[in-house]
């Protein structure tokens, strides 16, 4: 291949230069930072540089995010320390989801096939109620399905299947998740007594 002949075709980052610098010198530090703390800080900076998110999202320090215009992330979602969305193409994460410490989300690729090493971008989409457990990937085209599990260190280049645990490179699938229902404890009598007693003082 010759990479001197590289050219990334009719691919754009789908914002103003301008946008783009505030992002880079300004919204990307404050997102990062471990000096700022705050989750409800650094969701309205992805909103103010065009990131759709819901109610609830925790996104924890050292989060590295490609292009803010091009995230998706639904309520109660967790992100964890140094993951990286490397968003070329959209990222959809839905409600519920939780991704871990240095997840990486990758939209970009290339054809090997090619030449001049054409680039290739494809989303990435993240169902309901899924789990990227630390140091997973995700590569370029991946649909996530509802509650399934990435584990520690998988790696994903092709979708998985909804409520289906998934390990190693390439990731294959282990077993079926089940998510078991709570347990509730009844309580005894001297709880019972406890909270009369509670009650009537």
């Amino acid at each position: 291949m010759n990479l001197a002949d590289y050219t990334i075709d009719d691919y754009t980052p789908g914002a103003a230069t301008w946008q783009q610098l505030l992002w880079y010198f300004i919204g990307s530090p404050i997102v990062q930072s471990y000096f700022l703390p705050w989750s409800a800080l650094k969701v309205q900076v992805l909103r103010w540089f065009g990131a759709s998110i819901g109610q609830g999202v925790r996104i924890k320090p050292g989060v590295r995010i490609k292009f803010p215009w091009r995230l998706v992330v639904g309520d109660f979602v967790w992100i964890g320390e140094n993951a990286w969305i490397d968003n070329l193409a959209p990222v959809t994460i839905e409600s519920h989801v939780c991704i871990s410490q240095s997840v990486y989300l990758c939209t970009g690729n290339h054809d090997w096939s090619h030449p001049h090493f054409q680039l290739r971008i494809a989303p990435i989409y993240i169902q309901q109620g899924s789990w990227i457990a630390a140091r997973a990937t995700i590569g370029p085209g991946v649909t996530v399905g509802e509650g399934a599990v990435l584990v520690l260190g998988g790696v994903a280049g092709r979708s998985l299947s909804p409520m289906m645990i998934y390990a190693g490179n390439p990731a294959e699938p282990i077993k079926t998740r089940v998510i078991h229902a709570p347990t509730i404890h009844a309580p005894t009598m001297s709880k019972i007594s406890e909270m009369i007693t509670r009650s009537l003082n």
